[in-house]
């Protein structure tokens, strides 16, 4: 399987650490790619699409290590995914040319009470000739927090903010709000919003798998017959067709 950004970031992470990384579950023999319990590994099942949108994964220090980490899925699905990990006096130099490109024109996808009123859009408005670039930040909502506030060149771009419809499917990690939806969730409705439909669908489905394999494995249950894979490759299916 191809590797991404995300898998990347992951390596050099670890490559970095001066002792071993002991997230939840931490004995359990996993699949170093996808994350979930190597007897459901769903490497293969993977499809992703070239998108109008480009995504941007601003990860906190250790959260591309979490297995929980739904960022991943992003890369997973959507071809042009950057990643790197957040520091607050030394911002990654080739972070800050990625956003300074004048071939994009970046988002901070983020809540609109955290913003100025004037940064805040409900929908992306891009200018002819660029593509969007959507910033996420990744990390719990309290780092996440951290990151918006205390990074300085954020602070020139708009923010996108999105509305959950509805609660959060994730059920791996406690949210400290109801309203707070997984990442991956998130950037499946920038997607649909930019009009990415296509592939903003397979994301929302394919993180339904993650989350249906991830906790069967961490529960020690059996999948579910019939399950998320089956209705994610109903949507893989249906696209191929269109």
């Amino acid at each position: 399987m191809k590797l991404h950004a995300v898998h990347h970031l992951y390596q050099q992470r670890l490559a970095q650490s001066t002792r071993p990384f002991k997230a939840r579950g931490a004995n359990v023999e996993r699949c170093s790619q996808c994350m979930v319990v190597s007897r459901l590994c769903i490497c293969e099942e993977k499809v992703s699409y070239p998108t109008n949108a480009a995504f941007l994964l601003v990860m906190y220090d250790d959260e591309v290590l979490k297995p929980s980490n739904t960022g991943r899925l992003i890369a997973d699905t959507v071809e042009d995914t950057f990643a790197y990990i957040w520091s607050r006096t030394e911002p990654n130099k080739e972070m800050l040319d990625l956003v300074n490109d004048p071939k994009w024109q970046p988002y901070i996808v983020f809540p609109a009470q955290y913003a100025e009123p004037e940064r805040v859009h409900a929908e992306p408005v891009i200018t002819e000739g660029k593509r969007p670039l959507f910033i996420m930040i990744d990390g719990t909502w309290q780092e996440a927090k951290k990151i918006f506030r205390k990074s300085p060149w954020m602070a020139r771009f708009p923010v996108l903010s999105i509305k959950a419809e509805a609660l959060s499917r994730y059920g791996v990690r406690e949210a400290s709000g109801e309203s707070q939806l997984a990442t991956a969730e998130v950037a499946a409705k920038v997607l649909a919003l930019n009009g990415d439909r296509l592939a903003g669908e397979s994301l929302d489905a394919w993180f339904d798998v993650f989350r249906e394999h991830y906790l069967t494995g961490k529960k020690q249950r059996q999948l579910p017959v019939p399950g998320a894979l089956d209705k994610y490759r109903e949507v893989v299916q249906r696209q191929f067709k269109d």
